[in-house]
């Protein structure tokens, strides 16, 4: 019995499973959709449906090099335990070498191709993980810049940052000077959270509104009008070193910036280095994260 690219599609959203192996179940069941079905459940595969609406808020965040080519990419799952998985962690690096060596636009794009290394594309082999596994399983996002890059990760993967440099002279950026420099940016990002690289990158309406704000305390405090401008003018330039990362006490020497520092590196080894742009990834940030309920776990048990 034939099947047509409609039958694999409607056999992948009924069972959340892989479009190959669904093309596969469809092949070995001659196009029926039922026994196709049972196929994928005997092979395991078809548990990933059921798990497709739980919250996945753990996992990791990866960062790696690969030549000239820097990805940090974050990939989740419900659990920590999960995280620590030896096969999991490898997971995230074989993503991290498919970003790598073929350059997607997104997530979506990622999903289509082969996997590094491998037979699948990635969109299988993350459903094949989630049905053995037995958690839901979600590749959230990914960053990926090309030149002299330095990754740092935190905590097994809580925290992953990827730093890019523009270097004058590139051979200098394989001395150790350069290296240590390097490493001690990315965990400065990695401490110190910034969420800009300078304040020209800082956009207009963020700076407006800080400054609204920051004018309205003053007024709450009650500093005269005449003096409220000049006062969140100073203010703004202290909002600019808590986010800007160039403009931030440097963490191992608070009495300079993040510039200084680099710049003093710069000097040493006589070429020009500039922090062109970073990511810094936090697992889970932003997203809904599982509240366990014992008291509900419990009732459902006795049930």
């Amino acid at each position: 019995m034939a099947f047509t690219a409609q039958d694999v599609k409607t056999l992948r959203e009924m069972t959340g499973c892989g479009m190959m192996d669904c093309k596969k179940a469809l092949t070995e069941t001659d196009g029926n959709q039922e026994k196709a079905i049972e196929y994928l459940r005997e092979k395991g595969l078809s548990k990933a449906a059921k798990k497709a609406g739980r919250i996945a808020a753990e996992g990791m965040v990866g960062s790696f090099v690969y030549g000239d080519t820097g990805v940090v990419v974050e990939v989740n799952s419900e659990t920590d335990f999960v995280a620590k998985n030896a096969d999991f962690q490898k997971f995230v690096e074989d993503i991290a070498k498919t970003i790598a060596n073929n350059a997607p636009a997104d997530v979506e794009e990622l999903k289509t191709l082969t996997i590094d290394g491998g037979s699948q594309t990635v969109g299988d082999a993350l459903t094949e993980k989630i049905a053995t596994i037995g958690e839901n399983m979600n590749i959230r996002r990914f960053e990926t810049y090309k030149g002299i890059n330095q990754s740092y990760v935190h905590a097994g993967g809580r925290i992953g940052v990827l730093v890019n440099f523009e270097v004058s002279d590139a051979s200098k950026a394989e001395t150790p000077e350069f290296v240590e420099m390097a490493k001690n940016v990315a965990m400065q990002i990695a401490a110190a959270a910034p969420e800009y690289l300078t304040e020209e990158t800082v956009p207009t309406e963020v700076v407006e509104k800080e400054a609204e704000i920051l004018k309205q305390q003053a007024l709450n405090e009650g500093k005269p009008e005449a003096i409220v401008d000049k006062m969140v003018a100073g203010r703004i330039k202290k909002y600019y070193k808590e986010v800007c990362l160039v403009d931030q006490a440097y963490v191992k020497d608070p009495d300079m910036s993040v510039q200084k520092y680099v710049d003093g590196v710069a000097n040493t080894l006589g070429t020009e280095i500039k922090i062109a742009k970073f990511a810094r990834f936090e697992k889970g940030e932003g997203m809904e994260k599982k509240q366990d309920n014992f008291a509900e776990e419990v009732a459902s048990m006795m049930k």
